[in-house]
């Protein structure tokens, strides 16, 4: 039986035409599955459903999720986590069906919650500066709702690259990335196009950005391993199908062991000019 089943151009390039036809045909696409995002159970026979391929160093992992949940894409990952997501799936592999089709391994992975520290990408950089960040999850209350946040603070000064002064232009290049300076936290950032934030698995896996000359995204940071975020706050992704991610210079955060605790350091950060802020689609463009 033909599936419900999106696969996007850039999918269809990375897997071949033959291999997506016997997708569509239903030959190789599972009836049900577990969304690789909220992880409940889908049914590609009965609803639109997302082919999403990961892609590491050495293997490529063929994953289905709801088209509500996520858009059919291609995403780079490193080949630990595409190993490390073997070992998770397999782990639950009496409770799920593993959505793979055609390729080794299992469906991806990755995620972060509560603070700890990654290396990144310096945003814009022309070759890749290395960066320590502190990631926060939390769930941050604006107008009366609450939206899922991430808050990004690095554990030192980041130089623009090339720069040969001691100075912290972290908020520079994040502006000119689209991100918005903020002075109160009253509404919500506006879209910033192009950057994503990736929950795979349940988890929350990545944060993407525009690839070069306008290809795949590739991840501005990424988890070193799976880290599990709170219901409430994938639940609140799932909702509004973004997710706000704020950025303070080092020093202007810190770490703070609750979400009002957080909060307050965002208002501080914000009255004094050190926060930007941006509404990032809740997977990839």
């Amino acid at each position: 039986m033909p599936r419900m089943l999106d696969v996007s151009d850039d999918v269809r390039a990375e897997i071949g035409d033959e291999e997506a036809e016997r997708l569509l045909a239903g030959e190789n696409a599972p009836g049900g599955y577990d969304c690789t995002s909220c992880r409940t159970p889908g049914d590609s026979e009965q609803e639109r459903t997302s082919t999403v391929l990961f892609i590491g160093e050495e293997t490529a992992v063929l994953a289905f999720a709801h088209a509500g949940c996520l858009p059919s894409q291609v995403v780079k990952v490193t080949e630990e986590q595409l190993q490390g997501a073997v070992r998770s799936i397999t782990a639950d592999a009496g409770t799920g069906h593993p959505g793979q089709t055609g390729h080794p391994g299992q469906t991806g992975h990755a995620g972060q919650s509560g603070h700890a520290g990654q290396s990144v990408r310096a945003p814009g950089a022309a070759a890749p500066e290395q960066a320590v960040l502190g990631v926060t999850s939390g769930l941050i209350l604006i107008a009366g709702e609450l939206h899922p946040a991430l808050v990004v603070e690095p554990t030192a000064p980041i130089a623009r690259p090339g720069a040969t002064g001691v100075g912290d232009d972290f908020l520079p290049l994040l502006i000119e990335q689209g991100f918005m300076p903020l002075t109160a936290i009253e509404t919500v950032p506006p879209v910033l196009h192009g950057w994503s934030v990736l929950l795979a698995v349940g988890r929350l896996h990545a944060v993407l950005q525009p690839g070069p000359s306008g290809g795949s995204p590739v991840a501005w940071w990424q988890a070193h391993q799976p880290l599990q975020v709170t219901e409430g706050w994938r639940t609140a992704a799932n909702k509004h199908q973004q997710v706000l991610l704020f950025a303070a210079p080092v020093g202007s955060i810190g770490r703070q062991p609750r979400e009002d605790l957080l909060r307050e350091a965002l208002d501080r950060a914000a009255a004094e000019g050190k926060l930007v802020a941006a509404a990032l689609p809740l997977a990839g463009t």
